[in-house]
This record gives structure tokens, sequence and C-alpha cells, in this order.
């Protein structure tokens, strides 16, 4: 076991085929729950709009809850889309977060729509929400944090309360080299989505890594490598298992937007050959296989990539076999057991 490395939960909550939204919150606050129990670092909620196949389009109210479930692992968001939102308000969400659940809540920005144009058209009340000036905002964002506005700006003397001695942990999600980039620039950490895109994205964590000018809030660069994970008992269950998955990516592509297929609409869906070769595509970035496959593959990611933390997201076509999936790769790493480094 690697007593260093941290491994951690991402949940979209997916609404799956047969159940409600509704249900699929619960689902969550039953998976972070599980996760503390199992010893994962961290657990964040990711925002998207108008998708009928995931759950959460507020994830600044859904931590809440998950904090109050829970008392050790830490909390947070990947992430918040900034474009959408007044900096100031989400620096005094998260100021509020600091206050009820001190030490243990993280802030991930991101810049992507989170849906298709339309929603963003009506999330900006008409107005499409583009992010040209997202370094600007997390700029501010992170200032308003930390109340240290410069004094020449027109806001300064402004602070987001509740004030504390303590602050969010930031960090810039991306899949791309934007972020990346931007993080290294503004001195935060970085978060990079291999389960959106893999390719060259080994070279966005060492460049992160290789331009990072320290900051204040953190003197040197903290990467983490968010993976799509299906683990099962076998490997010939954990390929059925990523059926739900590589169905929903195609009705991604092919943009038909519904909930998560279960298993069954997954097996019986009439793939063309086009079909399989795009699932093919998609499939390069499923890390799946028995535990023992699994941890290998994560640990080679993970040395590719020069990644500090592991982050795991996983969708099946059932709750049950996604909560399996999670005990599983928990006990490959032997998660429970103490850890050698201080918790970060």
């Amino acid at each position: 076991m690697d007593n260093t490395l941290r491994i951690s939960v991402l949940d979209q909550s997916p609404v799956i085929s047969g159940y409600t939204p509704a249900q699929a919150v619960h689902e969550t606050i039953r998976l972070a729950r599980a996760a503390e129990r199992l010893g994962y670092h961290r657990y964040w909620l990711a925002e998207h709009h108008a998708l009928a196949a995931l759950g959460d389009p507020c994830p600044e109210i859904l931590v809440t809850r998950v904090a109050a479930e829970t008392s050790t692992i830490r909390v947070g968001t990947g992430g918040v889309l900034l474009p959408y939102y007044s900096p100031f308000k989400v620096a005094e969400q998260f100021r509020m977060l600091e206050a009820l659940y001190p030490g243990r809540v993280d802030l991930g920005i991101g810049r992507a729509p989170g849906g298709d144009r339309v929603t963003a058209l009506a999330m900006g009340e008409g107005r499409y929400p583009a992010a040209e000036h997202f370094p600007e905002q997390v700029q501010y964002l992170v200032a308003y944090l930390d109340d240290a506005v410069p004094p020449e700006h027109p806001f300064a003397g402004v602070k987001a309360m509740p004030a504390g001695p303590t602050a969010p942990q930031v960090w810039l999600l991306g899949s791309s080299d934007y972020s990346g980039a931007l993080a290294a620039q503004l001195g935060l950490r970085f978060a990079f989505a291999h389960f959106i895109s893999s390719d060259g994205g080994d070279v966005v964590m060492h460049d992160y890594k290789r331009r990072y000018q320290p900051s204040a809030r953190e003197p040197e660069p903290r990467a983490l490598l968010c993976v799509f994970v299906i683990c099962a008992d076998t490997g010939e269950e954990a390929e059925r298992l990523t059926g739900s998955i590589a169905l929903r990516r195609l009705n991604t592509d092919y943009g038909v937007n519904a909930p998560v297929p279960n298993h069954e609409e997954a097996r019986a869906y009439p793939y063309t050959d086009a079909d399989r070769r795009r699932i093919a595509h998609h499939q390069r970035r499923v890390v799946r296989g028995t535990p023992d496959t699994v941890r290998g593959r994560l640990l080679e990611l993970r040395e590719q990539y020069g990644a500090d933390e592991l982050m795991v997201i996983t969708i099946t076509g059932d709750y049950e076999s996604r909560l399996r999936s999670y005990e599983l790769l928990a006990g490959a790493f032997d998660l429970c057991q103490p850890a050698a480094s201080p918790v970060r």
C-alpha cells in the first residue's frame, strides 16, 4: 500500500432509468456516508443543468447536507460553474460552509456550461455567460474568501461573511491546458478531468507543476487526477457494468437527453458498427476490471500524470453495483488504514 496516496470520490448524482431524480439525490447522500466509512479523502459534487441523467444543479446546497451526514471526510464541489455567478456571492456561500464545517470544505471551480446552449441562455436570462472573464472572477473569488481584495479595487473593504480564521481549499478544474495554466499562474490547486478527456492530460499536469508560481495560499503545486472507474469481482462483470455508461455517452453524442440507461436497456440497445466505434473511443478513458487490475492501472496513471491525489467517478446501471465498485476499490488500496501523511 502507498500510504501517501489520497483517493476521493466525484459524484454527479446520476439518475438511473427507473429511478427519480429525488432518489438519485438520496443515493448521493447514502454513497457519501459509505465513502467516509470506507476511508475516501474527499467527496465532491458536480453541477449540471437540465440533464435528465444528472440530478444535481446546485452542489453548493447538496454539499451542506452531505457535510451534515458525515464528520471527517472533506466535502466540496467539482465544481461550481463560476461564469454563471457573482464571485462575491460564491465566496459568501463557501465562507458559510467553512464556518459550519471548518477545515473540511473544498471549492472546486469550473468554467463549462454544464448543459446545452439553450440552458446556458436560460441561466443567463437570455445572455450567454461566456467565460472570457473567468480568470478575473477566480482572482476576486479567492480575494473575497481570504479578505484580500486589493485596496485599489472599487469593492475594497467589502467582506465576505461569516469571517473566520480558516478558508476553503480552492481547486481549478479542467480537461484542457487552459485551467492548468491559470492554476499555475494564480498559485492554486488543479484537478484534471481524465474522465472527460485523456488526450495530452499528462502534459497539462506536468506543465502545471513546471510553471507553478507559489502563492500565499499554496506555496507548492497540488495536482489531482479524476478517473472514471468500474471495479467488480470479476473482469467479466466489470465489462458488463460498463454497458450503461457506454450507452449514456452514446446518447450524449447523439443529443439524446435521457436518464442513465439501466443494464437491461444497455444490453438490448441495437448498436450499429458506428456506435461501437464511438463506444470504443470513449471506453479508452474507463479503468475497469478486478480490484487488482484497477489498482494497478490507477497507480500507472498516477505516475504518468504526476498526480498527488486520485479521484474516481463511478456510474453503472444500478446504485448497488456503483457502491460495490467503491467498496472493492477501497479494499484494494486499504483506505481504511491510517495514513502516514497529514490530511491536506
